[in-house]
């Protein structure tokens, strides 16, 4: 395989495999910090349960620490799965299907664990601050931002980078990467 033949990313000179060993790296990067958290986050749930103050909590919360434990197992489970995926897949040339497995699986472990955060919170405040509107809505306002800062903000700025991109492009530009104001 030649190198620069249309299957690399823009603007890099590499193969298909290099590309997909430099994919699989970076997300490997991005996936230790959130294992780690959710891992810290996940051992300390489990510690409630065995606090004397557990056992004097509302039905509701007792209800809302089991859906925040079992949404950190997902979330653990979610964000491990790919080294696992990897372990079985490591030297059968399929690191271009790992790397696409591997993506949603992430994804589903960041959306768990904005959802176990925010539940986690809830609780905590409900626990906390005896108010549950308080609660409710601290902890709405945290998944807002979870959600903005996760999900909505690199959606606006892929959309951005299109645009100026085309823009560039339709000008004689070459699209590049080009700081901008």
């Amino acid at each position: 395989m030649t190198k620069n033949d249309g299957d690399g990313a823009p603007g890099r000179d590499e193969t298909p495999q290099e590309r997909a060993d430099r994919l699989w790296n970076e997300m490997l990067q991005e996936v230790r910090v959130c294992q780690t958290g959710a891992q810290i986050l996940f051992g300390f749930l489990i510690g409630v349960t065995f606090t004397p103050r557990f056992a004097a909590l509302p039905d509701f919360d007792k209800n809302l620490y089991v859906a925040t434990v079992v949404l950190g197992a997902i979330a653990t489970g979610a964000l491990i799965a790919p080294v696992a995926f990897h372990r079985f897949l490591a030297g059968h040339g399929m690191k271009p299907e790992l790397i696409h497995v591997a993506g949603r699986l992430i994804a589903i472990g960041l959306t768990t664990l904005a959802l176990t955060i925010s539940a986690a919170l809830l609780l905590l405040l409900r626990t906390a601050t005896g108010s549950p509107a308080a609660a409710w809505t601290l902890s709405a306002v945290v998944l807002l931002w979870f959600t903005t800062t996760w999900l909505v903000l690199p959606q606006v700025v892929l959309r951005r980078t299109a645009a100026r991109q085309a823009a560039l492009r339709e000008h004689g530009g070459t699209g590049g990467d080009q700081p901008t104001r």
